[in-house]
């Protein structure tokens, strides 16, 4: 194989990638100067295995194969393990990432939610939503992955608690209402302060949104640490 063809892990993940988003093995191949058959033959792998590193997806399929001999005494290879893996309907798939919730988090969010199921559409126009958000820069395609059925994903089994992002990131924040919504603003130095929630969020935007709906506004935020220092909560009681 001639050294275009060299794919690492980091690229088959972004080749795998482009598939599944629905783009055609033509399309990827060109794209990433790669032999039509050389994609094809990842993607065939990726749909067997369900690893997009073939150096993790043969450990997964080894231990396996370990596992069955050690019960029965039997030895069966890993495209075996592959084979009947799929067969049963169990694919590797990244596990749903979710935040943690404590009990008195779930209380207070179903308290909030019988507040407010009765609300119309008017009552919800008057609400405007903030939140900010990171995203990582960083290739995700060495995640973990999990052997499970079609339609389990969120089964708890199959969720992956993360509390941390990679350090390689950028962080946007941005306010959303049902007729409108602000502009994707990138936080300056990468981490949402409070005088930078201040400065480049509540000031600039939810000001205006206050001053156009007027007393019925109700500004929804989370209780992120920036969100709740006594300079914030200054800002929003003036």
């Amino acid at each position: 194989m001639s050294s275009r063809h060299h794919i690492d892990d980091f690229m088959r993940g972004r080749i795998i990638g482009k598939i599944e988003e629905g783009r055609k093995i033509t399309h990827v191949a060109r794209e990433f100067d790669i032999a039509h058959s050389v994609v094809s033959r990842l993607w065939k792998s990726f749909k067997t295995t369900g690893m997009c590193s073939r150096r993790h997806g043969e450990v997964v399929l080894e231990q396996v194969a370990n596992q069955f001999l050690a019960a029965s005494g039997k030895q069966i290879s890993r495209r075996t393990v592959a084979r009947r893996l799929r067969g049963g309907g169990l694919y590797a798939r990244r596990p749903v990432v979710c935040v943690p919730l404590t009990r008195q988090h779930r209380t207070a969010r179903l308290q909030w939610c019988r507040e407010h199921h009765n609300w119309t559409e008017k009552d919800w126009a008057c609400v405007l939503f903030s939140d900010e958000s990171r995203f990582s820069l960083s290739s995700d395609c060495r995640r973990q992955l999990i052997w499970r059925e079609s339609g389990t994903a969120y089964r708890p089994e199959n969720i992956q608690e993360k509390d941390r992002y990679p350090t390689c990131s950028t962080m946007v924040w941005a306010d959303i209402m049902i007729n409108g919504r602000t502009r994707l603003h990138v936080v300056a130095n990468g981490t949402m302060t409070g005088q930078l929630y201040i400065d480049e969020a509540l000031l600039p935007h939810v000001r205006l949104f206050r001053a156009a709906v007027g007393d019925k506004f109700v500004f929804m935020d989370d209780n992120a640490t920036c969100h709740r220092t006594l300079a914030v909560q200054d800002c929003l009681d003036s």
